[in-house]
C-alpha cells in the first residue's frame, strides 16, 4: 500500500483508510468534541456507578476459582445510576445465583459492598470487598475414612 500511495502521488499518513464517500474533514469534525469535565461531573445525568480495577480483580479471582470448581459458568456486570452489580450464573438463561453489589450510598452506614443470593437475601455486607467475598470461601472439614 505504501508503494501504491507513493506512485499515485498521494500523501502518506498513519491514519486509517476512510469508508467510501467520506471526506477526511468530515471524520475530523466528528472526532473533535471537547467535553468540560466539571460540567460532565455536575450534570443531572450522573455517570453510572462502576467497579474499579482492583475491585474487579478481587471479584474475578473468586469467580475464576468457582468456575474451576464447576460451581459457576457465566457472569454479567451492570453499571446502574445507584449501584454496580456483578451477577453470577450457573447457566446463562437462569436467574443469577449470587449478586455482588457496590452501593456507595451505604458506605457510611452498613458498607458499600454486599453479596445477595438468588432470593435477594443479603448473605454478607461490609466496608471492605475482600471480607465480603469471604462468604464464598468453603470451610474445610475433616473426613475420616
Amino acid at each position: 500500500m505504501v508503494l501504491s500511495q507513493q506512485k499515485a502521488g498521494l500523501p502518506m499518513t498513519d491514519e486509517p483508510d476512510l469508508p467510501r464517500g467520506e471526506a477526511r474533514h468530515q471524520r475530523q469534525a466528528a472526532s473533535e468534541v471537547v467535553v468540560d469535565l466539571s460540567e460532565y461531573k455536575n450534570a443531572r445525568d450522573a455517570p453510572p456507578i462502576t467497579f474499579h480495577r482492583r475491585e474487579l480483580d478481587q471479584i474475578l479471582w473468586v469467580y475464576g476459582r468457582m468456575v474451576g470448581e464447576g460451581e459457576w459458568r457465566d457472569y454479567a456486570i451492570d453499571h446502574l445510576k445507584d449501584r454496580a452489580v456483578f451477577s453470577v450464573f450457573k447457566r446463562s438463561g437462569e436467574m443469577p445465583l449470587y449478586r455482588i453489589e457496590k452501593n456507595p450510598k451505604l458506605s457510611a452506614k452498613q458498607g458499600a459492598y454486599s453479596v445477595l443470593n438468588i432470593h435477594g437475601t443479603i448473605l454478607k455486607r461490609g466496608h471492605e470487598l475482600g471480607k465480603v467475598l469471604k462468604v464464598f470461601d468453603k470451610v474445610l472439614k475433616l473426613v475420616e475414612t
